[in-house]
């Protein structure tokens, strides 16, 4: 009886054993090195068009935000969505309210901005309550100490324990294009009440890198952070000029 024939290419008579542990290890190198330039990428395309962390260095926020609290801002706010009363925002400081920076990034601070683990290391940001879109009329205060928007008083339940509306009396309009925003701790914040020499005190809508949406670290504060609609929620539209 004549044997069977038999072709076996030389990629298939090439078995595992016979590629010996320097392939084992390039093999494991290679999908190491995918595996980071994935993630990498994922973290790049998040952080452009989604999320970007952030880091809470003082207590300007309290309670809503905590020192040393980590949180992630929505970038499709301004955008997609929109702004609103109430939302608690991240904007990059155009307007000079911080000191200068005295230390600069270092290469690997400025590698993992990039991807979108850290935020911009060569900008300053800040997080702040919108209080006032463009168009309102914000004042404080009333008889009873709240603040009002185009003649409407809100409660504010936010705002850390102890503290007023505001110590100190204004009356802004917001210009078109602005927001005027305050931060949870009144008595600790220097928001839009404390900088009439920057602008009337007002940020641009430009300068909003997103909106403050979840806490990410510490693990015993994972959540959301509340915009608190019901606080503004009878406050009338403005009344043009």
């Amino acid at each position: 009886m004549e044997g069977t024939n038999r072709i076996v290419s030389a990629a298939s008579a090439e078995t595992p054993r016979s590629r010996g542990p320097l392939y084992k290890l390039w093999r494991f190198v290679r999908e190491i090195v995918i595996i980071i330039a994935i993630a990498l990428l994922l973290s790049f395309v998040i952080k452009t068009f989604f999320f970007r962390a952030y880091y809470i260095p003082s207590g300007s926020m309290e309670h809503t935000l905590e020192v040393d609290d980590r949180i992630f801002a929505n970038l499709m706010v301004p955008g997609p969505f929109d702004l609103e009363r109430g939302d608690v925002v991240v904007f990059r400081d155009d307007q000079e309210w911080l000191p200068p920076l005295t230390e600069y990034p270092t290469a690997l601070q400025n590698v993992l901005s990039f991807v979108g683990v850290l935020p911009a290391a060569d900008e300053q940001y800040l997080v702040k309550r919108i209080i006032g879109m463009p168009g309102d009329t914000v004042e404080c205060c009333t008889a009873e100490g709240a603040i009002t928007i185009n003649g409407e008083p809100i409660d504010e339940p936010y705002i850390y324990d102890g503290d007023s509306p505001s110590d100190m009396e204004f009356k802004v309009t917001v210009p078109e294009g602005k927001l005027w925003v305050m931060g949870d701790h009144r008595a600790a914040s220097a928001d839009s009440r404390f900088h009439a020499d920057r602008q009337g005190g007002f940020v641009d809508i430009e300068s909003v890198q997103g909106r403050a949406s979840v806490i990410s670290w510490p693990t015993s504060r994972w959540g959301t952070i509340d915009s608190h609609e019901e606080v503004f929620s009878d406050v009338p539209h403005p009344v043009a000029e």
